[in-house]
């Protein structure tokens, strides 16, 4: 969890009952409180009302913080022992690499693994490999072999614990507040981001490299020290799956033949994948923007920096008042956030960016919200960690071929122009992918449906309407 990965776990065992008095019965976690109705089921601050939650969200804070206090200081030390660009752009390939290689492996390991005891043991690898780093860089003995080693052993141990934690700590809540808790995560992910870049100056100052490292481990080592103590909620996959064992080769390929299998899962990733590649990654085109054509500063630059990561915290808090987010719905928001990033690139003054920006961060970050919380419940139990494997293979490839492919673009059409083209192709593929799925679903003209005729003295069958437990998402 102190790694930065796409789905941000969740909350916790039981429903908060004490401030409930006058029911003296307990509830089941799956069935909302008579007060949860109406205006506090759409609460985003929803899933706190679960106690394993807050403790999760407060592991994942501090969680943060460490990352970020590692992250702060990573790209210059790295930089600085191998005196090389290249090698600092190979150092972070060879970290990158497992979850392109392994993420599918890493998938069906969770699944097979006890989700509890993986997420727990994952956080315990990583603080060993941060305070490993940390002795290395304060005995100044870190050399580029070590460095590359420690780096493939952290992209190796986070294919795991990427989907066991995110799973994990969704099981802590019941699946109508999953959406409730990805968006707490989001917000607790910028905060935590804020914190450590502050704590990072001050402890490297104070204490030197190595205190990042530890402080990282440190961060570890707490999150290991709360999930003993946290309890799925009812309703969820057992924690001790109860499944047959297959190979992980086996697992990954059925994981992958499923994934497959399911269009919206499909649409889902290629919504994500042209938004990542062509748009998005507005550290590099707005930076390049506001520097260029619009003849801005640096320090104007953080301004636009600024207004992305309080748009992203707005878009967080809104995405979580949704429950059951459709892929319809992802495609749309992404179109929208696309056509915006067309009108940021035409944009002749950094104020009138300034007004564009805010809307284009809100926008993608509820997509991404919504995007997050149908990957995580869409498939069902047994299956979410090899979809989660496949989800990670994937991104790890765009995510390393979106910023070469954006570059080139820019290059060849200028800032403004690259904004444009690649806003416009986002809307283009998502209105070609919209159109042919309406299409495919618009009934026949002239085809009448066919019913089947039930006899009167047989009675419908109990499983022939889904049931009011079942998350529409899994149906």
């Amino acid at each position: 969890m102190g790694l930065p990965y796409p789905f941000v776990s969740s909350p916790s065992a039981c429903p908060v009952t004490s401030s409930l008095p006058s029911i003296p019965a307990p509830r089941s976690p799956e069935r909302p409180a008579p007060h949860s109705s109406g205006r506090g089921e759409r609460s985003p601050w929803r899933c706190l009302r679960h106690s394993g939650m807050r403790w999760w969200s407060a592991a994942n804070l501090v969680s943060n913080v460490g990352t970020w206090m590692q992250l702060t200081v990573q790209n210059l030390l790295v930089l600085h022992i191998t005196g090389s660009a290249a090698t600092t752009g190979v150092s972070l390939a060879v970290q990158a690499a497992p979850g392109l290689l392994l993420g599918l492996v890493g998938g069906a390991a969770v699944d097979a693994w006890p989700r509890k005891l993986t997420a727990a043991v994952s956080q315990v690898a990583l603080a060993a490999i941060a305070f490993t780093t940390a002795a290395l860089v304060a005995f100044d003995m870190l050399g580029v072999a070590a460095l590359m080693i420690l780096a493939a052993l952290t992209g190796l141990v986070a294919t795991v614990e990427g989907p066991a934690c995110a799973l994990f700590g969704n099981e802590l809540v019941p699946v109508r507040d999953v959406s409730s808790a990805i968006a707490l995560g989001s917000v607790v992910h910028s905060s935590g981001r804020l914190i450590g870049v502050a704590c990072a100056g001050a402890a490297v100052g104070m204490l030197g490299t190595s205190a990042a490292y530890a402080a990282n481990g440190l961060s570890f080592l707490f999150v290991a020290a709360v999930i003993p103590f946290l309890r799925p909620v009812t309703g969820h996959a057992p924690a001790e799956p109860r499944r047959r064992a297959r190979r992980p080769v086996g697992a990954a390929r059925e994981g992958l033949a499923y994934f497959l299998g399911r269009p919206r899962l499909v649409a889902l990733t290629v919504v994500t994948a042209v938004s990542a590649m062509f748009g998005r990654n507005y550290g590099l085109t707005l930076a390049v923007l506001v520097t260029g054509p619009l003849a801005g500063s640096d320090e104007q630059f953080g301004t636009v920096a600024t207004v992305l990561a309080a748009g992203g915290i707005v878009g967080a808090v809104l995405a979580g008042r949704m429950q059951q987010p459709s892929v319809r719905l992802i495609g749309a928001l992404a179109a929208a956030g696309a056509l915006l990033q067309v009108v940021a690139g035409l944009t002749p003054t950094l104020a009138m960016l300034l007004v564009v920006t805010a809307p284009m961060a809100v926008v993608e970050s509820v997509s991404d919200t919504a995007g997050t919380t149908v990957l995580q419940t869409d498939p069902p139990p047994e299956m979410r960690g090899r979809v989660l494997g496949v989800w990670r293979t994937t991104q790890t490839g765009w995510g390393l071929a979106g910023p070469p492919l954006l570059g080139l673009l820019m290059e060849w059409a200028g800032p403004r122009g690259g904004l444009v083209l690649g806003g416009l192709l986002i809307a283009a593929v998502i209105g070609v992918g919209m159109l042919c799925h309406a299409r495919r679903t618009a009934p026949r003209i002239g085809v009448k449906p066919v019913t089947a005729c039930v006899p009167e003295s047989v009675p419908p069958s109990p499983r022939s309407a889904p049931s009011v437990e079942e998350p529409a998402a899994v149906r």
